[in-house]
């Protein structure tokens, strides 16, 4: 039931955390029915700072949702209807609508559907029973599985027998780890980490897209060290990632490595093959390569809380600052000697500094009197050397200085 605001007489409900609900008060004028569903639901019992997308459920098939949207106005995108869904665009704001379905036949990865007008039976075929929870217009929560006891409990619990729910999808042994990471307690469920040990196999048969994007988000979550040890338990974590280092990803943990999927990634793992295990996207691996190549190998070029300021300039002046940065972490949880704060006054420095670029190009060389060809690259090197060992502090004026004295057939010379 909705609560009462004792000051104004006035009913308060869940859905009065929202910053911003016209848009869905407008789907509610024509979708009297439809209820939100899943996430956005546990976020608001959690308090409302992280709810983001608000998708609702209704009876109406998805046809029939989409003509009584474009009647009154609103544009529609048939983003799934094979599976139900459309989705409702109000303000440039996204509102995702799927039909009440139950599963008609499974395969471990897709679900051929029908439509129901039973809310307990499309509640049945969701993962979680954190996940499985509806709030209507009114604000009223339905939650037919308990739900709502397993979030205050901190307990992440399949809807129903654990292992036929990851023989529908085996993707739902690492949902269970990401659900585990941010809202789990210190004992997972039992029949949830029993079923998932004897389905362990079924890893194998999943896409690296689908595995590398439920493992970034698993890493980012805010439990991240105890769920480590239950994936470990269940014998998953090596399936995903080879000989992981998780005793180093701790340490960064309790050191306040941020909330930061790739870092975590590479504090787990040095494996030089874990971006083309994953396919993670170019960027990503990328990233993976320069943050632990010279971690690897030479260690003379890398940022530590010894170097002064024109140290870390003349590593700027090579690396972007993200890479130092995620270097630097690396670094932290290899050392067990230096004290936390000095890496952390290290990171300040570096995200205080401005990247500094060599202010001279190959036209300067020429126009002060060098003719075009490779001697042109070869004096820039040695200037650039020379930059480099005075902090990268000369100007563009101290350059160009420098430039004619080391170019005796200059105009000026």
């Amino acid at each position: 039931m909705p609560l009462t605001d004792f000051a104004t007489g006035s009913a308060v409900t869940l859905l009065d955390q929202l910053p911003q609900r016209s848009g869905l008060d407008r789907l509610w004028r024509f979708l009297p029915e439809a209820r939100l569903v899943g996430g956005s639901v546990r976020d608001l019992l959690l308090g409302g700072q992280q709810v983001h997308d608000l998708d609702l459920a209704t009876p109406e098939p998805p046809h029939e949702v989409q003509a009584v949207l474009e009647r009154a106005g609103i544009k529609t995108i048939p983003t799934g209807l094979a599976h139900g869904t459309i989705t409702a665009l109000i303000d440039q704001v996204p509102y995702e609508i799927t039909t009440l379905r139950r599963d008609v036949t499974t395969d471990g990865r897709h679900a051929e559907v029908a439509w129901t007008t039973n809310w307990q039976e499309d509640a049945a075929r969701r993962d979680f029973t954190i996940n499985a929870l509806f709030c209507d217009r009114w604000g009223v929560i339905h939650d037919f599985f308990g739900g709502q006891r397993d979030l205050a409990a901190r307990h992440v619990r399949f809807v129903g027998e654990a292992g036929r729910r990851i023989e529908e999808d085996a993707l739902r042994i690492l949902r269970f780890f990401r659900f585990d990471a941010r809202f789990g307690g210190d004992r997972p469920d039992l029949a949830a980490m029993t079923a998932i040990r004897s389905h362990a196999g079924m890893i194998g048969g999943l896409s690296a897209e689908r595995l590398a994007s439920e493992m970034l988000r698993i890493l980012t979550g805010p439990h991240l060290a105890r769920c480590l040890a239950h994936m470990e338990a269940a014998d998953v974590l090596d399936r995903i990632v080879a000989s992981p280092r998780t005793r180093r990803l701790v340490r960064g943990l309790k050191l306040g490595a941020p909330e930061d999927g790739v870092l975590r990634l590479g504090l787990l793992s040095d494996a030089p093959d874990l971006a083309q295990r994953l396919r993670l996207s170019g960027k990503q691996a990328q990233r993976l390569s320069l943050m632990r190549g010279p971690y690897l190998s030479d260690e003379t070029d890398i940022p530590s809380p010894q170097c002064d300021d024109d140290a870390l300039r003349r590593q700027l002046a090579l690396e972007e600052h993200q890479t130092l940065l995620d270097r630097s972490w690396l670094l932290q949880t290899k050392d067990d000697e230096s004290l936390p704060e000095d890496w952390d006054a290290l990171r300040t420095r570096l995200i205080g500094m401005k990247r500094p670029i060599f202010p001279l190009a190959g036209r300067d060389a020429v126009k002060a009197g060098l003719g075009p060809g490779p001697e042109v690259g070869l004096v820039l090197v040695e200037l650039q050397d020379w930059w480099r060992a005075r902090g990268c502090l000369p100007d563009r004026e101290a350059c160009l200085a420098e430039l004619k004295n080391r170019l005796p057939l200059s105009p000026q010379g």
